[in-house]
């Protein structure tokens, strides 16, 4: 029996060490590595919904954010963060409980490991996958006791509804201070445009300067009409009648208080109150539009203050729980079988490659 392993190891040396490995790794899952309590829990993000006027503040801001699943990926970063780890460990004690827990290639083998070490320990034994099919977050927490796996699980599930509630807050509460900000300077500017507006209306004496000048050109052009009246009335008297009869000359004096008329009254459409009303109308209506921006864009920023107010309830993100953390009632980690199975397949075919290697040498040496 000797003779013959001696002869196997001598001819197959790597089928040798194959089999002494796998043997030894079976061992260790077998027998030596120390059993995991695993708690599993599974969440989705949901806000709550609140109704909000068409007028957004993305209109003004521009859109922020992705859906659902952009907010799961935000709260798996963050429960698997350091700053998770360190606030897990301030209230569970993580290092002391991974280091006086395990065999030699689990536990954590220094309790005062700097937080990059720890961190890396951390991730092996935190697993947080998205479902992205069903749009929830799966979490799975590995502990040496089943209290401390179920609270750890149930302490990263409060945490991440605390972070996410934390962000909407943070984020409404500064778009709100932004558009209080605005809200002061868009009324400052209205009122100074409503007051430069009434300060020329006072100056000119005028309500409307463009309606003058409207209501002038409408004078103007009745007066031509009827001057126009005049002169076919004159032409026809003209025909049959002296230049000397009452009646022709009544008319010529009507025509001479007309155009007297017009010309008065086109010299106070050129130039009135100490300056062209044509340039007050105009102006008058670059303040008036002025004012009317002012206005709008005031009228704007109180609906978008309000709205960004409702935006406030929207933001907030409650981690409903579709499974609280499991209570583990027995170790399901580390998978033996599995594992074991895992490594002597890998470690045959390896073994397997190396032979036909050996072969091919043997038979380009011969």
């Amino acid at each position: 029996m000797q003779a013959s392993l001696r002869r196997f190891i001598t001819k197959s040396p790597h089928w040798a060490v194959a089999i002494l490995a796998i043997l030894l790794v079976s061992f260790y899952w077998f027998v030596w590595a120390q059993e995991r309590y695993v708690s599993r829990a599974t969440v989705v993000l949901d806000s709550p919904q609140v109704a909000t006027p068409e007028f957004s503040l993305s209109s003004l801001m521009g859109s922020g954010g992705g859906g659902n699943t952009h907010d799961l990926l935000l709260l798996r970063e963050h429960l698997l963060s350091v700053d998770m780890l360190r606030r897990l460990d301030e209230a569970l004690d993580f290092r002391k409980h991974y280091s006086e827990h395990g065999d030699i290639f689990a536990t954590l083998w220094n309790a005062n490991a700097p937080i990059e070490e720890l961190h890396q320990y951390y991730l092996r034994r935190v697993n947080i996958e998205l479902d992205e099919y069903a749009g929830v977050l799966n979490v799975e927490v590995q502990g040496y006791t089943p209290e401390f796996a179920h609270d750890m699980a149930q302490m990263l599930l409060d945490a991440g509804e605390d972070h996410m509630n934390q962000m909407g807050h943070r984020l409404a509460d500064e778009q709100v201070r932004f558009l209080e900000q605005q809200m002061v300077r868009l009324e400052e500017r209205f009122r100074d445009t409503r007051s430069e507006l009434l300060d020329f209306q006072n100056e000119y004496g005028l309500v409307s300067p463009t309606a003058t000048v409207e209501s002038l050109n409408q004078v103007v052009a009745t007066l031509e009409g009827d001057l126009a009246r005049l002169q076919a009335q004159r032409d026809a008297l003209a025909s049959f009648q002296s230049s000397q009869s009452a009646e022709l000359r009544q008319v010529e004096r009507n025509i001479t208080a007309l155009r007297d008329q017009i010309g008065e009254q086109s010299e106070r459409l050129a130039q009135a109150a100490g300056g062209a009303l044509n340039r007050v109308s105009a102006e008058y209506e670059t303040l008036e539009l002025q004012a009317q921006f002012a206005q709008e864009t005031y009228s704007s920023a109180l609906a978008a203050l309000e709205n960004t107010r409702l935006e406030a309830a929207r933001q907030l993100k409650q981690v409903s729980v579709l499974q609280s953390p499991l209570y583990p009632e027995y170790p399901t980690e580390p998978n033996r079988l599995y594992n074991a199975t895992v490594f002597a397949i890998i470690t045959i075919f390896l073994a397997f490659i190396l032979s036909m290697i050996i072969m091919i040498v043997k038979d380009h040496r011969d």
